[in-house]
């Protein structure tokens, strides 16, 4: 028998036993006489003592840190208690130390110190079986497992049934790059990895089922961000039958809820969540992903400029933002703004103003602030010591910019609510966008109800034409993405047609659907939320690599395995491929 108690378990009451503990080596203190090793398992640590006996020093002296054993011995009351860790007021006498696997004497970076986070990310994740070791890193994998039961028990709650759908799929046109998979059976051939599992979870809609979900994988070829992990992340994917837009917000409420009540003691906003139209967003925080956090908002001031004579506002886009006392800032901090919102946001600039105690106009472009322009701004909620923050440029540029400003400025000036989680719904997306070649192209979910139906499809200004379209977004993050989907074959045809696809590319690219669609079915939505993000917010951890077990690095290369990477001419000559020098 390797152990028959956990590390962690024992206390106290455990006085006069003898156990068999087994884990990993965190530390060893020599005495001399003495030795002190600290043995660590998942459950916690417990405190070995090896005392004068000749067998057990002469195998201890063998014994380096983060080599595996096995020990038994009697648990023994401790004279110097330690009120830090459970086990605190225990140890025990080592009797019998059996060696279970050994380690290297030298470690490439140091385990459960506080050098750990001095480690190039790269080397962690080299070894990344040596990094999963590490307290926080750990605690934060067994968070993950927590918040999936719950997830899983929720739903089931809830009526849904967990059904599995493939992982070889078809290419579709989903938002990013597939991940093409070659067919060694059908010459020339493709299969793609899933982006989500959209057509499956409409035609389960089609099949009857009334409520799916799964913690689905989902595949997509994009650079990596602290927040996106490349190539693969996981989504709670669900849908539902007869359902609206409320209806799936009632689930996503109760699940976003239920989940991060669960497992954080943060104040977590109470149902219904906040619900902003996209519009709203985009001109109050320059972003479709607000961070409710930031007391700050953009306003515009336009008008106020029309008859400026700062010439460096004429005919464009004026958007401010007004700091409660930020005058007491020196010029060194509007500096560095201006300086941000060049080199970081890619504006050409950032003009300020300062109000003073007496509310007179300081700084800046203080002398282009007209009397006129001062009463307007005093109705506009400025005040005496404010500062404000001035942005000019085309629309969509100078609501980026203000966006990215005034991310900064309530980070900067610490102004964002500490130990709580803002929630809510992004609702009225564009149906559609012009790419970047100037064509109509799909703004969010290409399978999207369009609101108003045929008629608008057929009479609208595409560009205008909202979808039923929605995200739940939590401290700045988008946590989850969703729709009412469009169930008429007709109308997926034209909104497909007005998006530059023919109806033969529609029939051949999402036969499934197209030809399910002919044979009933009925009006369903759903959503996904994303696993990995939600994990990220509940460990407080602004890295998403460190929610993950084995995370690619930035370059969307996984270290540990050594992929992506080459393979045989034979296997390249099996699936039909030449690879282009």
């Amino acid at each position: 028998m390797y152990r028959d108690h956990n590390c962690g378990e024992l206390n106290i009451s455990n006085v006069g036993q003898t156990v068999i503990i087994a884990g990993w080596i965190q530390k060893i203190r020599n005495l001399g006489s003495m030795k002190f090793i600290d043995l660590r398992d998942q459950y916690g640590i417990t405190q070995i003592v090896i005392g004068e006996n000749e067998e057990m020093q002469k195998i201890s002296d063998t014994l380096v840190t983060e080599c595996v054993i096995s020990v038994k011995g009697k648990v023994v009351e401790r004279s110097n208690k330690n009120t830090k860790i459970p086990t605190g007021e225990i140890e025990i006498e080592a009797k019998e130390i059996q060696i279970l696997g050994k380690c290297k004497n030298v470690l490439p970076f140091e385990i459960n110190s506080e050098k750990t986070g001095e480690a190039r990310e790269d080397l962690r994740l080299e070894y990344r079986f040596l990094d999963l070791r590490n307290d926080k890193l750990h605690q934060t994998i067994l968070l993950r497992s927590k918040i999936m039961k719950t997830l899983r028990r929720k739903m089931d709650e809830l009526g849904f049934v967990e059904v599995q759908t493939p992982i070889l799929a078809n290419s579709s046109p989903e938002g990013a790059r597939d991940y093409l998979v070659p067919s060694r059976l059908h010459p020339g051939e493709f299969y793609a990895l899933p982006q989500a599992p959209q057509q499956f979870k409409q035609l389960l809609m089609v099949s009857g089922f009334d409520k799916y979900y799964q913690i689905a994988p989902c595949f997509r070829d994009e650079d990596p961000r602290a927040d996106r992990a490349p190539g693969e992340f996981y989504q709670l994917d669900f849908e539902m039958s007869f359902a609206e837009q409320e209806d799936v917000f009632k689930v996503l409420e109760d699940i976003f809820t239920t989940v991060f009540k669960e497992h954080t003691n943060w104040k977590v906003d109470e149902a219904p969540f906040r619900r902003i139209p996209y519009k709203e967003a985009m001109e109050t925080y320059g972003i479709d992903k607000p961070d409710l956090r930031n007391p700050l908002i953009i306003q515009d001031a336009t008008k106020l400029f029309e008859n400026s004579e700062f010439n460096a506002f004429k005919g464009k886009i004026v958007k401010m933002i007004m700091v409660p006392n930020g005058a007491e800032q020196g010029r060194k901090f509007f500096d560095s703004m201006t300086e941000f919102a060049k080199e970081e946001v890619g504006a050409s600039g950032l003009a300020w103003v300062k109000v003073d105690q007496e509310s007179a106009y300081t700084g800046g472009i203080a002398k282009f602030i007209t009397e006129e322009m001062q009463k307007n701004l005093e109705e506009m909620g400025v005040k005496s010591n404010d500062a404000i923050f001035f942005m000019a440029d085309e629309l969509k540029a100078v609501q980026k910019i203000a966006g990215l400003i005034r991310i900064e400025l309530g980070k900067r000036l610490d102004l964002l609510e500490k130990n709580v989680y803002r929630f809510c719904f992004i609702t009225d997306f564009p149906m559609y966008e012009l790419s970047d070649e100037g064509t109509i192209d799909f703004n969010h979910n290409p399978f999207s109800m369009p609101q108003g139906g045929r008629e608008a499809l057929d009479n609208e200004n595409p560009l205008e034409i909202l979808a039923y379209q929605y995200d739940v977004v939590c401290n700045g993050y988008e946590v989850c993405s969703g729709a009412v989907r469009n169930h008429d074959p007709e109308l997926m045809v034209k909104a497909f047609e007005i998006a530059g696809y023919s109806e033969k590319e529609v029939e051949t690219r999402f036969g499934a659907l197209y030809n399910a669609f002919q044979y009933g079915t009925p009006p369903h939505a759903g959503a996904a939320p994303g696993l990995d993000r939600m994990v990220m917010l509940i460990a407080n951890s602004e890295n998403i690599r460190e929610v993950i077990a084995f995370p690619k690095n930035k370059k969307a290369r996984d270290l540990l395995m050594r992929s992506p990477s080459k393979v045989t001419e034979k296997q390249l000559e099996d699936v039909h491929i030449e690879v282009r020098k």
